[in-house]
């Protein structure tokens, strides 16, 4: 495999020799993009996101994590930048009409059309709100539909303008759309399961396909085959839905491999000889292993991927000869679909010319060599089947698919062996494989066995498919037979087959089988030892054909599970080559059981020149274990020899069966094996499997456990660590500020210097100037003054008598201005005055005007209270004097604390004061009612507590205005409530005067029946009059009043409960 590193690279070679991919995993070359950075020697890989190939086949392009679009086209083994554009791409996918062109969903939502030969941008196109991730073009390759998650956009490529838009609801969203290839049809689907059919020109809605019946399978891929008649769909689960499309049902549901849970992509292999009906589907799973099964027969055909290297998604090419795989890494695997599926393409089988065996063996030399006839080599149709041969016992004769065992044993004894080409075919029809595909996925099913879970550990194989190959072989091996689970010699006997049919599992599985029914017979009698049975045969037969050989054996204490038993748990393959080993086993197919172990005696005796000369036994060790100068050709004809001239009561013959291919449906049954030993130690096994199993968690838990500690200590080191770094920086940090500060005190000191000497300059400067110009000037004047001299005297006197009478008009002008300023000061002092006894005035009025105030409140409250006093007074005299002397004395006390309020705060206290007032007409009220309504009245609850409400002092005139207005209101409220309580005493004199008449009037009937019942003579009793009937009238208003006390203080009670009155409150 070659490795192709396209970093900083426009155009080069994708390999640099022919390219030879093997059949193992079919890698062509792996392409990276690797970034070295300047300041580490690291290097860091740019990650490959999708690619896509032309309609040819031959080229497809890459886009990178970065923007950069690589173009590989393989047939001319090139590669070439063709664009860097900054923004990583989200979908690619080439037009069909321009071969040349490209379409790139980048992550900016937008979508970019480039050309390949000219590498430049040739149309920009915009429309979606999220991140493109398909693009489908139709087959006429004139449009192409892009879908987002919410969106599909249908474009038309010769103009590139949006052409239709198909909305979905934003609750359900789009997993996909595509066209259907040959059709106008496209498929949508989303992330509820539904799949419709649009019409690529109307939108209009075809047909909708049947959702399958059972668990939502949550769809994430989808496959059409070229000819558009079948829909391939898969998800969350492991089974694949498969639609016909011309009938619109389901078809077929695809169960796969238990350990695939999700289905990631779906891609048809094409092949250009089905002439669109694809059979070959490719299941790209979650563990990144795409497997390609056939879809008619759901038969696993091969896979490529590993568990290590996984793969995020595959591009097929339209030809089918290559794939391309993104894998988990970022890199970019080419595969040969040629050799993935060189096991599967097999020639047809060939057809014999029919011959007869005496002829044919006449004609072969006695060494095995070449046919000297030409019959052999030609082809021909076929013809009669031959005669058996009445020396034949094995039921071989009959071969499936038209072959005669008699001309396969001719051409092998003309040839030494079967045609390469057509070798696994042959053995396939001799084994009588049955391909049991059911009982095998079975096996597979059962998962890996307990005692190979670890067999790469014991068998370190390169190649990772085939040592997956390996395991899930023995495996099944172990599941079909528990002997085989303990068997140590088992991967050397398997593996030279799983190497050769490790594309084709199933073969490779029944080969295995077969030999160990056929060929192995009796050798698990004495499990675990050798087969001491067989080995004696062994040496039975080589004691009579070459008795010195057994004798220098047994001198030297060389026995036959020194000689025989490692050739034969290995069948030959460390001793020979392949092609050696392939010949050998072709001969051993064709015959008895019984050939493979005189394979082992005429291996001996053809090598009895080297072994006579063995005297060490480390020597005769290393013989039977490692490729020696042997002719196989010589070893064949020896067994051949002896074959048919050992005697019949020591020949293998006697003691094993005849082969015995497999049964078809189901594998027999084996248990040709002592259960009891191979039980114990199975048992012995999976306990010690189950102690290594707690040790290693222990183990796991004390690791972690001291990883745990360690991960801690080297946390708390850190943090230590960064504290003191903390610490140190935060020093550094003071002394750097410190000597910051210095450093910047020191400059203002020095600027302040500078702008001292920078001012001490510019006055010299102006002082020098001003003196000069002094100079100037003096000279000036004197030049004047010369000129001027006489003039000067002249006007002496008259100078001297002006200025005389300016000084003496100036003295006279200041003292005008100094008597004005005297008289000003005065004014000022004077209108300070009045201005100062003007507000005194409108305090002193201000201060009266609240007295007044206070004044008239005070007897407005005064004659209110009386008038209440009186009120109460009548009605305690009417209900018989009632104690309403506490009521009275709280009510004193608030008036009183009202009054006591702040003079700053008056407006307020009148606020409060009138609303104290309303509460206590509201309570006046309440307590007229309840003393007429004495059974409800309990049921009621005291009025609320008062409310503090504080206002400030507004401009004077406004406070006044609303003073006077309050005191006007507050009077007229007084009225009404004094008139409703007028009104209300009335109302209670007349309930009153009619409670006394009829409590009088039953009084007075007490006192008449009284009266009659009494005699005569009895002073007491005449003298009752209406004064009893009084008595019990003040006896009943009494109770009344004692009752209104009691409902009074009791919602007094709850008034201060509720709301305790303020801190200064003194109720005296």
């Amino acid at each position: 495999m070659q490795t192709l590193d396209v970093c900083r690279k426009e155009h080069g070679k994708i390999w640099h020799r022919k390219p030879a991919p093997s059949s193992d995993d079919g890698v062509i070359v792996t392409i990276t993009n690797s970034v070295s950075s300047a300041l580490s020697l690291q290097t860091r890989n740019v990650r490959f996101l999708h690619a896509a190939f032309d309609v040819t086949g031959d080229r497809f392009v890459a886009g990178d994590y970065q923007g950069n679009m690589f173009m590989f086209d393989v047939t001319r083994n090139r590669f070439s930048l063709v664009q860097r554009t900054g923004t990583p791409c989200t979908a690619l996918a080439f037009t069909l009409r321009r071969k040349t062109e490209f379409l790139v969903g980048m992550s900016d939502y937008s979508l970019k059309c480039y050309d390949l030969d000219t590498k430049e941008l040739v149309a920009w196109m915009k429309g979606h709100d999220s991140a493109i991730h398909t693009i489908s073009v139709h087959a006429s390759g004139r449009y192409a539909m892009t879908s987002s998650s919410e969106i599909a956009q249908l474009w038309d490529l010769d103009t590139f303008q949006r052409k239709k838009k198909l909305n979905i609801k934003g609750d359900v969203g789009i997993v996909k759309v595509f066209f259907l290839p040959l059709s106008n049809t496209i498929m949508t689907c989303c992330k509820d399961d539904s799949i419709f059919a649009w019409e690529s020109d109307t939108l209009d809605c075809k047909y909708q396909l049947p959702a399958p019946p059972g668990k939502s399978p949550h769809y994430k891929a989808f496959a059409s085959t070229r000819d558009g008649r079948l829909l391939v769909a898969g998800g969350r689960s492991r089974f694949l839905h498969v639609w016909a499309l011309d009938t619109k049902r389901l078809l077929r549901i695809i169960q796969l491999q238990s350990k695939i849970t999700t289905v990631r992509q779906l891609e048809f292999l094409p092949d250009k000889f089905d002439g669109g009906a694809s059979q070959v589907l490719g299941v790209l799973s979650q563990d990144g292993i795409m497997r390609f099964i056939n879809v008619h027969t759901c038969k696993l055909l091969f896979d490529i991927g590993t568990v290590e290297d996984r793969i995020n998604s595959v591009t097929v090419s339209p030809t089918g000869h290559h794939i391309v795989g993104i894998m988990d890494s970022g890199n970019i695997n080419l595969y040969s679909v040629q050799a993935l599926t060189a096991e599967i393409n097999k020639p047809p089988p060939p057809l014999v010319k029919v011959v007869a065996s005496n002829k044919m063996s006449d004609s072969t030399a006695p060494d095995g060599g070449k046919l000297k006839g030409k019959g052999v080599r030609k082809r021909l149709k076929q013809g009669k089947q031959p005669v058996k041969d009445g020396s034949e016992t094995k039921d071989k004769s009959d071969m499936p698919e038209g072959l005669n065992m008699e001309r396969l044993m001719a051409i092998l004894k003309g040839y030494g062996e079967y045609p390469g080409k057509y070798r696994m075919f042959i053995w396939r029809s001799i084994l009588h494989l049955p391909e049991n595909h059911a009982a095998y996925a079975a096996l597979v099913d059962k998962g890996t066995h307990p005692a190979y879970e670890k067999v790469h550990e014991q068998y370190p194989i390169k190649s990772r498919k085939l040592l997956r190959v390996l395991q899930r072989s023995l495996s099944a091996l172990s599941h079909w037979s528990a002997i085989f689970g303990e068997t140590d010699y088992l991967p050397l006997l398997a593996f030279p087959f799983i190497k050769l049919f490790q594309n084709n599992q199933l073969v490779c599985f029944e080969i295995i089988a077969t030999i160990l029914v056929s060929w192995c017979q009796h050798w698990f009698e004495f499990f675990p030892n050798p087969p001491i049975n067989v080995l004696g045969m062994v040496e039975n037969v080589l004691a009579h054909h070459d008795k010195e050989l057994l004798q220098h054996f047994v001198k030297y204490g060389v026995t036959s599970q020194v000689y025989a038993w490692p050739v034969l748990e290995t069948l030959f393959s460390e001793v020979l080559t392949k092609d050696e080993w392939l010949r050998l086993l072709d001969n051993i197919f064709s015959n008895h059981p019984a050939f493979l172990l005189l394979v082992v005696v005429a291996y001996c005796t053809c090598s009895r020149g080297p072994l006579l000369q063995c005297i060490e036994f480390d020597d005769f060790t290393y013989f039977f274990h490692h490729r020696n100068t042997v002719d196989v050709g010589q070893v064949l004809t020896e067994t051949y020899r002896m074959m048919d001239t050992t005697p019949a009561d020591i020949h293998p013959k006697r003691m094993l069966e005849e082969f015995q291919p497999l049964t078809k449906g189901q594998y027999p049954v084996f248990n040709k094996y002592p259960k009891f030993i191979v039980d114990y130690q199975v048992q012995e096994r999976e306990r010690i499997r189950q102690d290594e199993l707690d040790y290693l968690q222990q183990r796991q838990v004390s690791l972690e456990l001291q990883k745990e500690t360690e991960r801690r200590q080297h946390e708390e080191a850190a943090w230590y660590r960064q504290q003191e770094l903390l610490l140190n920086a935060e020093d550094k940090r003071r002394k750097m500020i410190a000597e910051e500060e210095q450093k910047l005190a020191d400059q203002r000191t020095r600027l302040q210097a500078m702008n001292r000497e920078v001012k001490m300059k510019e006055l010299h400067l102006l002082d020098a100037t001003r003196r000069n110009f002094m100079n100037f000037q003096q000279k000036q004047k004197e030049t004047e003054l010369k000129r001027l001299d006489d003039e000067i005297q002249r006007k002496a006197l008259l100078r001297e008598q002006e200025t005389k009478a300016g000084i003496e008009e100036a003295e006279v002008k200041n003292m005008e201005l100094q008597l004005q300023r005297k008289l000003f000061e005065q004014e000022l002092h004077r209108d300070m005055t009045k201005a100062s006894l003007q507000q005194k005035a409108e305090y002193d009025a201000r201060l009266k005007h609240q007295e007044l105030e206070s004044r008239m409140q005070h007897r407005v409250g005064q004659a209110e209270k009386e008038r209440e006093q009186e009120i109460r007074r009548v009605i305690q005299q009417n209900l018989a004097h009632a104690d309403q002397l506490n009521t009275d004395t709280a009510l004193r006390n608030q008036v009183e604390y009202k009054q006591r309020m702040d003079d700053l705060d008056l407006e307020a206290r009148n606020v409060e004061f009138a609303r104290l007032q309303d509460e206590n007409r509201a309570l006046e009220e309440e307590v007229h009612g309840l003393m007429q309504n004495l059974q409800k009245t309990k049921e009621h609850e005291a009025v609320e507590n008062y409310d503090e409400l504080q206002e400030q002092r507004r401009l004077a005139e406004a406070a006044e205005q609303r003073r006077m207005t309050l005191l006007t209101e507050e009077s007229k409220m007084a009225k009404q409530h004094v008139t409703h309580l007028g009104q209300s005493l009335d109302e209670s004199f007349e309930r009153l005067r009619d409670i006394r008449q009829k409590t009088v009037g039953r009084a007075a009937s007490t006192n008449n029946g009284w009266l009659n019942d009494v005699s005569s003579g009895t002073e007491t009793s005449t003298q009752l009059s209406l004064d009893r009937g009084r008595k019990t009238f003040d006896e009943r208003e009494q109770e009344l009043m004692a009752d209104v006390r009691r409902l009074r203080a009791k919602l007094a009670r709850e008034s201060r409960n509720r709301r305790p009155p303020p801190p200064d409150y003194n109720p005296d």
